[in-house]
């Protein structure tokens, strides 16, 4: 009997967004790899990171655990997070412990590697890069804000992002991942300070433009007040793209489902409400768009639906495979 090879699925992003899709994404028969942006430079990865010189390990740990198959209360010991007076307060242990296995072996992403054994990983996790990178914005005003924190609160438009420093090497698990992959997704996640430090990433954003692979865009739910106020759906296709040396998408994942009143009034405190998605710009741009009602509440928030999500993207994967 010939054994058919499970088609190899590439997801690019960073943040609860990407953590909340994977958990659906890993139910499926794929050969999944996440890369994950290494730009936080915010709490306990932003204190790891600068007391270490190590990458931050944040998001990472997160999608881990999304694609972990473990016991409940050891998914739970690799998130908790510690209250305490001390120097331990605000870390997870998950965070401190991917900190001592780099330590151990010398190379972060070999620690992850290894923690993704620790956790019966489903999948690959990659990180974007092997060594801290610090992501800078300019301003439309020309003035320069550095460092993932602080940008989504600068009170100024975003006309683009980079990244420091410019020797950054990928590791080239996540350049053969992209190149041999059958689907790539991009998001979900937030647009300048999750998706686009990925791509921003020497290599990463020209080989995905030249990948074979089927290239599909979650879009976001709601703009974010920092980032993407008032974007349209087509509004983050551009910006994506003005970043790129290339229109490399070729479908579009958008949320049709209406967004209850008393939801939209707990987003307008923080400046945020529903993306519209612009069809006819969609299609200028010449994409597939794909509409349905893919947003669930959970706890007074608006999240993707994993389930329903990775069941549309599974069928995206083209029949015939890449060689």
């Amino acid at each position: 009997m010939k054994i058919h090879a499970q088609k190899k699925v590439v997801i690019i992003g960073g943040g609860t967004g990407l953590s909340v899709l994977l958990r659906g994404l890993k139910k499926h028969p794929i050969d999944l790899t996440a890369v994950v942006t290494v730009a936080d430079d915010g709490g306990s990865s932003g204190r790891l990171r600068e007391e270490l010189n190590i990458p931050p390990p944040g998001d990472i740990r997160n999608v881990l655990t999304a694609l972990s198959d473990v016991e409940p209360l050891v998914e739970k010991l690799f998130q908790h997070r510690f209250s305490t007076k001390n120097e331990l307060s605000g870390h997870s242990l998950g965070n401190l412990m991917i900190a001592a296995l780099t330590s151990i072996t010398g190379d972060f992403g070999h620690a992850v590697q290894e923690m993704s054994r620790v956790l019966n990983v489903r999948g690959k996790v990659l990180p974007a890069a092997n060594q801290s990178v610090v992501l800078h914005a300019q301003m439309e005003d020309g003035t320069i804000v550095s460092g993932e924190s602080k940008i989504p609160y600068s009170g100024k438009k975003i006309k683009r992002v980079f990244l420091t420093p410019d020797d950054i090497q990928p590791l080239p698990e996540t350049i053969r991942a992209i190149q041999e992959a059958d689907l790539i997704i991009v998001g979900p996640g937030s647009l300048y300070t999750s998706i686009l430090p990925n791509l921003l990433v020497p290599r990463i954003g020209e080989e995905v433009c030249s990948a074979k692979a089927k290239k599909v865009y979650i879009c976001n739910l709601m703009t974010q007040a920092g980032e993407t106020l008032d974007f349209t759906a087509g509004d983050h296709v551009r910006a994506i793209y003005d970043h790129m040396s290339c229109a490399f998408m070729d479908t579009i994942l958008v949320n049709k489902d209406s967004i209850p009143d008393h939801i939209q009034e707990k987003y307008k405190e923080e400046q945020s409400k529903p993306v519209v998605y612009d069809v006819e710009e969609l299609k200028s741009l010449g994409l597939h768009t794909i509409l349905d009602e893919i947003a669930i509440r959970e706890g007074g928030v608006i999240r993707h639906n994993t389930n329903k999500v990775a069941d549309i993207l599974f069928q995206l994967i083209p029949e015939t495979m890449n060689p």
